[in-house]
């Protein structure tokens, strides 16, 4: 697949945040985000790989848009939060957003969409609309889903045999993606959580064992022909 660099965002910090689109132009786009957490380094590592391996399969025709590293101030401190201490996946202006947190690590910002990399994103929503969107990331293996996007999940599923939950009923997340996609721009939203790096657990094996699965989602065209 072809892709173009699009114009670049900026963080907190100044940093570059990199994004690309195929060069084909459509009505809606799938999205592929990365460390919008900052140290979830497996799930960031997943987004690379399969950015690399579009890149690279010239027999793709489907339009796609890449964040590989939304967070890039938090990636590259390994925090969660970007410069400013908040969470990003609590910042989006969903109906449920709320100045409140559990923790400081989920501290969701003075006012929702306070912080550059989610106003850099929701502008790339509004000028590439979201057809679907998988946001990678890494706590314990789970696929969540957010919108009509199960058979997406249960397709993945099948593959690495990750559990599928449609709502963290003990861990709510107001003002994050997985709201904010469907309601804003009618886009279901897959979080994708990987397993956390251990003495078993490698950036390359989470790889491994993802990479069937995500090879076979975009080269079936099942990524294309869910009904959202």
């Amino acid at each position: 697949m072809k892709f173009i660099e699009l114009p670049h965002g900026t963080s907190v910090k100044g940093e570059k945040i990199e994004a690309w689109k195929t060069s084909s132009d459509a009505p809606k786009y799938n999205y592929i985000l990365g460390a919008v957490h900052g140290d979830e380094v497996e799930g960031a590592h997943l987004a690379k790989e399969l950015f690399k391996w579009l890149k690279e399969n010239d027999e793709l025709n489907m339009p796609v848009v890449v964040v590989p590293v939304v967070n890039v101030d938090g990636y590259k401190a390994g925090t969660r939060v970007n410069a400013n201490g908040v969470d990003l996946n609590r910042n989006l202006p969903s109906s449920q957003w709320s100045p409140e947190a559990r923790e400081a690590k989920y501290f969701p910002g003075k006012e929702p969409l306070s912080e550059p990399e989610n106003k850099f994103l929701v502008e790339l929503f509004k000028k590439y609309p979201p057809k679907f969107i998988i946001s990678f990331h890494s706590w314990y293996p789970v696929i969540n889903y957010n919108g009509a996007c199960k058979e997406v999940a249960d397709f993945l599923a099948q593959y690495n045999k990750y559990p599928i939950e449609a709502d963290f009923l003990t861990h709510p997340t107001p003002g994050s993606l997985g709201e904010f996609g469907p309601q804003e721009f009618k886009s279901p939203v897959l979080t994708f959580e990987c397993p956390v790096l251990s003495e078993t657990v490698t950036l390359e094996s989470v790889w491994k064992e993802n990479e069937e699965a995500f090879k076979k989602l975009f080269t079936t065209n099942t990524i294309e022909t869910f009904k959202a």
